[in-house]
C-alpha cells in the first residue's frame, strides 16, 4: 500500500509536520508558516457548544422492523407493512451532567430515535421513564437550572434540587421513579425507552388516536444500586459507552420491542387522568400495550463527534400519519429542540450526513447560510409560488386537526377526575416490593437530608405523605435519622 500524503486544508502537500518554520535554527517562529497557523486555528475551533441538557451521550445505527399490523391506527408509510424495515439512528444520554460527566449516575436517560423514512425523517425524542418532572415548558429552564451547577459554588447543590421539587409537587411521580431501583441503569442496553409524551396517530380514513410509545428492552432490565454505581464510576466513567460499543462490535446487537398504548381521540376529554400531562401515565389496564415492531442496533458510528455530537433531533420532525398532541411539554419542545440545534450546529445542520434524510429527497426553497451544501440548479427559483415547476405544497395535512376553544391567556390545564400530583406516585410506591421500598427511601433520604433549610425539607415530606401515608412516614423517619447522626 502506497503511503498517503498529508495535506493542508486546501490540499497542498505538507513537507514537515514535526517542526515549525523559524527564523534560523532556534529562532522565533515565522507568521508565514501557513500549516502551523492553520492547525492551531482549527484546533481552537474544534469544539462546539455542548447541549445544555443531554450533553453526555452515546449513539448507534440500526433498523426498525414492523412485526404487527397497525394500519388501523396510522397511515405512516414506514409502519404500513409487516416486515418493513427502516434505517435508524439512536442517541442515549444522561440529562443533567456535562459532556465530561460519568455514565453510571442517578439521572433520567435520553432515548432519542431517528427513523430515516421514505417520507422524511421522523424523530421520536423520549426518555427511559414514562413521565417527567414538570408539565409546562415555561418551568423547564428553571428546573434545569436547579439541577445544574450552582453559579456561585460551581457544584450541583441538594438545596437547589430539592427546593425546586418542594415548590413543584407535580415532580413527586418522577422523583419516585428516579429514586427507585431503575434510577441508575446498568447499561443503555438494559433499560426501557419511552416516548413519554402523548402523540397523535391518524389512519387512512382520517380517524385520530392518541398514543404512547414503550420500547421494552429484550436484554432484560438491569440496574445498579447506588453503591454499585459509585464503584462503576471509579472503574470506568464511560461504562455505558464502553458497553454499547463493545457489544455491537462483538455482534451482540441490542434490541427493543416497541409497543404502543392507543386511545381513541374521543375518549381523551373524559379520561380520569389528563392524557396530555407528561407527569401521568395511562394504566395498562385501561389501555393495554399493543406490539408494533422491534428496534435493532447493529452498527457503531465511525466518528463520535460527527455522528453522535452532531446528531440533531427534534420532536417536530413528523411524517404523514403521526403528529403532536396538546401535551404542553411536547408543544414547548417542538420549538426548543430544533432551535437548540440551530444555535449549536447552524441553520444547515439538517444537511449533515447523520441528520440528512437517507430515503427521501429534500426539495424546498431554503438557501444559503453557514455551511450550506444544497443550492439547487441554475434554473431553480428560491421563492414560492412560482411559474417554473418548483416544489409545491401537497394540501394534505400530516395529521388530524385538533379542536380548540376558549379565551387566550395563561391557563392551568383542565383537571380530570384523578388529576392530583400525588395519586400515581402513591400507586407506583404501592407496586414496589419491600426491598424496592427500602432502597427508594434510602435514596430519597440520602439527598433530602443534605438540604439546609427545614422548610424545604417539610414541603418535600408533605408531598410524600400525600402520595402514601407509609411512604411519607418512612421518608420522614429516614431523613430525621440521617440529620441526627
Amino acid at each position: 500500500m502506497s503511503q498517503r500524503v498529508l495535506t493542508t486544508e486546501s490540499g497542498a502537500p505538507v513537507a514537515d509536520n514535526q517542526n515549525s518554520a523559524t527564523a534560523g535554527a532556534g529562532g522565533p517562529i515565522l507568521v508565514q508558516d501557513q500549516h502551523l497557523l492553520e492547525k492551531l486555528a482549527r484546533f481552537n475551533r474544534e469544539r462546539i457548544p455542548e447541549r445544555v441538557v443531554h450533553a453526555r451521550g452515546s449513539g448507534a445505527y440500526g433498523y426498525f422492523e414492523v412485526t404487527d399490523d397497525v394500519t388501523g391506527f396510522t397511515r405512516a408509510d414506514f409502519l404500513s407493512e409487516v416486515g418493513r424495515r427502516t434505517e435508524t439512528f439512536i442517541r442515549f444520554s444522561t440529562v443533567a451532567d456535562s459532556l465530561g460527566g460519568a455514565d453510571a449516575v442517578r439521572d433520567p436517560r435520553g432515548f432519542a430515535l431517528k427513523f430515516y423514512t421514505n417520507e422524511g425523517n421522523y424523530d421520536l425524542v423520549g426518555n427511559n421513564t414514562p413521565v417527567f418532572f414538570i408539565k409546562d415548558p415555561i418551568k423547564f429552564p428553571d428546573f434545569i437550572h436547579s439541577q445544574k451547577r450552582d453559579p456561585f459554588t460551581g457544584r450541583q447543590e441538594p438545596d437547589n434540587v430539592w427546593d425546586f421539587w418542594a415548590n413543584s409537587p407535580e415532580a413527586t411521580h418522577q422523583i419516585t421513579w428516579l429514586m427507585g431501583d431503575r434510577g441508575i441503569p446498568a447499561s443503555y442496553r438494559h433499560m426501557n425507552g419511552f416516548g413519554s409524551h402523548t402523540y397523535q396517530w391518524t389512519n387512512a380514513k382520517g380517524e385520530a388516536f392518541f398514543v404512547k410509545y414503550h420500547f421494552k428492552t429484550n436484554q432484560g432490565v438491569r440496574s445498579l444500586s447506588a453503591e454499585q454505581a459509585a464503584e462503576q464510576v471509579g472503574k470506568d466513567a464511560n461504562s455505558h459507552q464502553t458497553d454499547l460499543l463493545q457489544a455491537i462490535e462483538r455482534g451482540v446487537n441490542p434490541s427493543w420491542t416497541l409497543h404502543v398504548q392507543v386511545m381513541p381521540a374521543a375518549e381523551a376529554a373524559d379520561y380520569r387522568f389528563n392524557p396530555f400531562d407528561v407527569t401521568k401515565v395511562w394504566p395498562h389496564a385501561d389501555y393495554p400495550l399493543q406490539r408494533v415492531g422491534r428496534l435493532v442496533l447493529d452498527r457503531n458510528p465511525d466518528n463520535v463527534f460527527a455522528e453522535v455530537e452532531q446528531a440533531a433531533f427534534s420532536p417536530n420532525n413528523f411524517v404523514p400519519g403521526i403528529g403532536p398532541s396538546p401535551d404542553k411539554m411536547l408543544q414547548g419542545r417542538l420549538f426548543a429542540y430544533a432551535d437548540a440545534q440551530r444555535y449549536r450546529l447552524g441553520i444547515n445542520h439538517t444537511q449533515l450526513p447523520v441528520n440528512a434524510p437517507k430515503a427521501a429527497d429534500v426539495d424546498n426553497y431554503g438557501r444559503d447560510g453557514l455551511h450550506a451544501t444544497r443550492y439547487g440548479s441554475r434554473q431553480d427559483k428560491n421563492y414560492e409560488p412560482n411559474s417554473y415547476a418548483g416544489p409545491a405544497q401537497t394540501g394534505a395535512a400530516l395529521g388530524s386537526p385538533l379542536a380548540v376553544h376558549g379565551w387566550t391567556g395563561t391557563h392551568e390545564a383542565p383537571l380530570h377526575a384523578k388529576d392530583d400530583d400525588f395519586f400515581q406516585a402513591g400507586e407506583l410506591y404501592r407496586l414496589m416490593s419491600a426491598d424496592e421500598k427500602d432502597r427508594l427511601i434510602a435514596n430519597i433520604a440520602g439527598g433530602l437530608s443534605q438540604v439546609t433549610r427545614d422548610d424545604v425539607i417539610e414541603k418535600n415530606l408533605a408531598h410524600f405523605h400525600a402520595a402514601d401515608a407509609d411512604y411519607g412516614k418512612r421518608v420522614e423517619e429516614a431523613v430525621r435519622a440521617l440529620r441526627e447522626d
